[in-house]
């Protein structure tokens, strides 16, 4: 009988420090990052079960030569952002002699970039399942096998979360849909996952659940949906079943998902969520100038009333993280103060606000490329380059209006934005309007002591090192235990937030000072 195949899973690091790093929050709550690899994880569970497997999560852990030795196969790939460790664990794999496999969105999208790999996966891997795994096994070099279409997600089976070490992330991963109905112009999503959004069952959900309840994991679980609401019908119908099952194993799980704005336009829907234990929605606004919403294809932000929409989440119990993005075409005067009035009015304590960025294989990439507007390898992470992340180095293109003046717009808004007082302002404001009556999850002891730690610890970094954030630390708590006591959790968590943000705005505002200083275009004096 042949020996089990060995193989394994290396997850690249995020390079670079994103928005998205969150460091000194994990550290204040005791964790080494902020989400799992779905992807993997979800790939682990296609593959042959008499293969051996090991995963590697780069974000928690290190590889090192041993993982690589023990390995005949190695799989990798991921977001552009993981790009430059991707191709290092490739060529660290090879050079100790294991058969290398790259897939994931940057390889999909850009697969002569992995040319050194062995074998190249574009597309989801559902679809491709058999001629990967039979190239695998006749040890085949220099192919990519691409996915034909979209497949069925409802044949995808349970991720293999046992791989994971569970203890060491914030929340975990998983997924009820793929795709999105809309067709923003920078947005990848519909290149990668299509128009269509195809939902699992509600049954297979609920099945991932369980097994994230039977290793033990309580709290906060993320679905990583591009729109969770893309199909607005099985989106209830998946919420419906979550309540009952939430109660019968004792509310173990909250959850929070992407979304579009127009949530708000259902009430029922938004009231669905809440009794199914969602208390967090990303949505992406990216702009509150109606000419860059037009031509930038987000239409179904257009003629609404942004801040009453937020509100309205807001008031259903369900903390909003916004997305905006400066450097759109249609922008011909600053969007700085347009945009801080938004946030404000809007009290969104937590914004990701970034520079456009042209991924590739995009309708924005096409269109820059058509009009000899892309500036540099727009689909590589050029080594001491920047690190593709629209954060730090987003505007990869010749912009209409000079770089300086969006770069300065950039800087303006996270220096307002995220200023102690604006943060924590916006944070009473908000607890003040939300209904959290329906907020059930209920935690072990054991997580309620580690909980009752990371309090204490972020009481000590937030309320007494910081002198500039303490006195609004503490305002923010007073004003939720006087008018809504159920949100003191929630002030705490935006605090803990708010140790990655308030540092992350000081550092951005250096980075772009530095690169106003170094374009040859000077802003009007």
């Amino acid at each position: 009988m042949a020996a089990a195949l060995k193989v394994l899973l290396v997850y690249p690091r995020f390079e670079g420090k994103s928005f998205w790093n969150y460091q000194a929050t994990l550290e204040a709550v005791g964790k080494r990052y902020s989400n799992t690899p779905l992807g993997l994880i979800t790939v682990a569970a296609v593959l042959p079960g008499d293969w051996e497997l090991r995963l590697c999560d780069c974000n928690v852990g290190e590889l090192t030569d041993e993982d690589l030795a023990w390995a005949e196969v190695v799989f990798t790939g991921g977001m552009l952002p993981q790009q430059t460790h991707a191709l290092e664990v490739v060529a660290r794999a090879r050079r100790l002699g294991a058969y290398t496999v790259v897939g994931g969105p940057d390889c999909t999208c850009s697969p002569d970039v992995y040319a050194a790999a062995d074998l190249r996966v574009a597309g989801e891997v559902e679809a491709v399942v058999e001629p990967l795994v039979a190239a695998i096994r006749e040890r085949r070099r220099g192919e990519l096998v691409r996915a034909a279409g979209f497949p069925d997600v409802q044949t995808s089976p349970v991720p293999r979360f046992d791989l994971l070490r569970l203890e060491r992330y914030l929340h975990v991963g998983v997924q009820f849909s793929r795709g999105c109905p809309y067709g923003c112009e920078f947005c990848n999503v519909i290149e990668l996952n299509g128009r269509r959004p195809r939902t699992k069952t509600p049954e297979q959900v609920l099945a991932e659940l369980q097994a994230l309840f039977d290793l033990g994991w309580r709290g906060h679980v993320d679905f990583v949906d591009d729109n969770f609401i893309g199909n607005r019908r099985e989106a209830a119908a998946l919420c419906a079943v979550l309540t009952p099952w939430l109660e019968g194993h004792g509310q173990p799980f909250e959850f929070s998902t992407e979304v579009s704005l127009n949530l708000a336009d259902s009430p029922a829907l938004l009231e669905a969520l809440r009794r199914a234990n969602f208390f967090a929605v990303f949505v992406g606004i990216e702009t509150p100038d109606p000419a860059a919403l037009a031509g930038a294809g987000k239409t179904h932000n257009l003629n609404r009333d942004i801040v009453e929409h937020v509100r309205a989440i807001q008031r259903a119990g369900l903390f909003v993280n916004a997305g905006f993005i400066i450097g759109f075409d249609a922008e011909t005067q600053s969007i700085a103060r347009p945009m801080i009035d938004c946030i404000e009015a809007a009290a969104i304590p937590v914004c990701m606000v970034g520079l456009l960025y042209a991924l590739p294989n995009t309708q924005l990439a096409r269109r820059l490329a058509a009009e000899g507007r892309l500036e540099g390898v727009f689909d590589q992470v050029v080594a001491g380059g920047g690190d593709a992340d629209q954060c730090t180095s987003g505007l990869n293109f010749r912009t209409r209006r000079p770089k300086a003046e969006a770069l300065a717009d950039y800087r303006h808004v996270l220096r307002d934005i995220y200023a102690p007082g604006a943060f924590f302002g916006r944070v009473r404001r908000m607890v003040r309007d939300m209904d959290l009556s329906a907020n059930r999850c209920r935690q072990p002891l054991r997580l309620l002591l580690r909980d009752l730690r990371s309090f204490f610890r972020i009481c000590v970094r937030a309320g007494f090192r910081d002198r500039a954030t303490r006195g609004h630390y503490w305002r923010a708590l007073l004003d939720a235990l006087l008018h809504n006591p159920r949100g003191l959790r929630t002030t705490v968590s935006m605090a803990a937030l708010y140790l990655h943000l308030g540092p992350f705005a000081q550092t951005m505002d250096t980075l772009l000072e530095q690169r106003v200083a170094a374009l040859p275009e000077l802003l009007p004096t």
